[in-house]
């Protein structure tokens, strides 16, 4: 078998192509696949994570750079892998496992996606509503007002057109990840350093990083946004838009864990676990219940500045993945019905769709955890890690990557988490 790992050699030297020297476009990709990923990692893994104390997190910081790497990696090469320029995720299922195949991979795909979308809706309501009241002093506005404003204005960000969505992303990313350094780095006098040395006994210890671990792949997915990339990257590179993306996720991968497991450790060491258990039962992120418990005027305004950044970074990516799959799912649907509509008509209908759906489960304010844990963790893993996973062994086209150890860990790495969420549905 052959050792594949994140230290890989750089693309140029692979494939001798100075077409594949990093460029202004890539860092703009890296910091929209960065700015995808991180409003669910330092928002809500804090809390699950760090419930279970520091050296189980140890642990969960050395595992989950592979894991989002080499996952996301699978999922570009499966998408990189079509003869058909231009073709998306639901295209390329259906061009290599068939029309039925094609049909449920893709309604699988949105509903691995716009759960994320409707948790985001909840998420920028109440750290908005949270800023409002606790650090502002006003009285909590109509919570359908607030979160009709607060959807319209990021969606209007997506209608304007890709483009202007990345642009948009870039210029708050680099706020993002100055800020949320420098927040980690301001928690550390407040680190309670008696957290070291409480060790679970080994049972536990393993229990809470398995049971965890639909929690990390939630938090560092952006596979929402690896199709458009994937597409975008063969447009531009051809044959060389796999080893292309190879790079970019791996630096994408490396900037996620540096700055996020930096944040959720200052976070876990600054917060006692009943505290923790707090923001989770207020449904707030913690950045928000940072604000509302900390004495530090900086922490009060910027802790829910930073979630309300990436919370609308986060949103973008993950809208532009659930449109396309319920674009995907109407247009196989009509196909299959022998119908036409326009382009144009199926847009206005997932617009509406899509905002009135994200606006009536934010009113209604469900549990953000219970969501992620119940919908989204087992639907990403079956997506992310274990379907390309599949394709790499069924598909010509990717036998190439047959073979590997990388394949083993993703696999396993996949059926974890799944395995999982029914225990913890059952328990």
């Amino acid at each position: 078998m052959q050792n594949d790992t994140m230290t890989s050699a750089p693309v140029e030297e692979q494939s001798g192509s100075s077409q594949l020297a990093w460029t202004r476009k890539d860092t703009t990709w890296m910091l929209s696949l960065f700015g995808t990923a991180v409003g669910a990692g330092i928002l809500f893994l804090p809390i699950n994570a760090g419930m279970g104390g520091f050296w189980p997190l140890v642990l969960m910081a050395l595992i989950i750079g592979p894991m989002t790497y080499l996952a996301h990696r699978g999922l570009s090469r499966f998408v990189c892998s079509s003869n058909i320029q231009g073709s998306d995720i639901t295209q390329v299922v259906e061009e290599h496992f068939g029309v039925g195949a094609g049909k449920a991979i893709t309604v699988l795909y949105f509903f691995a996606i716009y759960p994320i979308v409707l948790i985001y809706g909840v998420g920028i309501t109440n750290t908005v509503d949270s800023f409002i009241v606790n650090q502002l002093g006003f009285d909590s506005p109509p919570r359908a007002i607030l979160s009709g404003v607060l959807i319209i204005a990021m969606m209007s960000v997506m209608v304007a057109g890709e483009k202007f969505m990345l642009k948009v992303t870039q210029l708050l990313v680099y706020p993002l990840v100055a800020i949320l350094a420098f927040m980690s780095l301001y928690l550390v006098p407040d680190w309670k350093m008696d957290a070291l040395q409480v060790v679970p006994a080994t049972t536990d210890f393993l229990g809470t990083v398995w049971l965890t671990i639909p929690v990390l792949v939630f938090a560092f997915n952006h596979s929402p946004a690896i199709s458009q990339f994937s597409v975008s990257l063969k447009r531009d590179h051809g044959k060389d838009a796999a080893k292309k993306a190879d790079v970019i996720l791996r630096n994408t991968a490396m900037m996620l864990v540096g700055f996020v497991m930096l944040f959720v450790f200052s976070c876990v060491l600054s917060l006692s676990p009943a505290q923790l258990a707090d923001a989770k039962a207020q449904n707030l992120p913690i950045l928000s219940y940072l604000a509302n418990v900390h004495d530090s005027g900086f922490v009060s305004y910027f802790g829910p500045i930073i979630a309300f950044i990436a919370i609308i970074s986060s949103f973008f990516g993950h809208y532009l993945g659930a449109t396309e799959g319920l674009k995907g799912m109407i247009a196989k649907q009509l196909r299959s019905s022998n119908k036409t509509i326009s382009d144009a008509s199926i847009n206005k209908f997932i617009l509406g769709f899509m905002f009135f759906t994200i606006w009536g489960v934010a009113v209604i304010n469900p549990s953000i955890l219970g969501m992620i844990e119940a919908l989204g963790g087992p639907i990403i893993a079956s997506i992310l890690y274990l379907m390309p996973m599949y394709a790499v062994y069924k598909v010509p086209a990717l036998k190439a990557y047959r073979g590997r150890v990388s394949n083993i860990f993703v696999i396993l790495a996949g059926v974890l988490a799944m395995t999982a969420i029914i225990y913890d549905l059952i328990g």
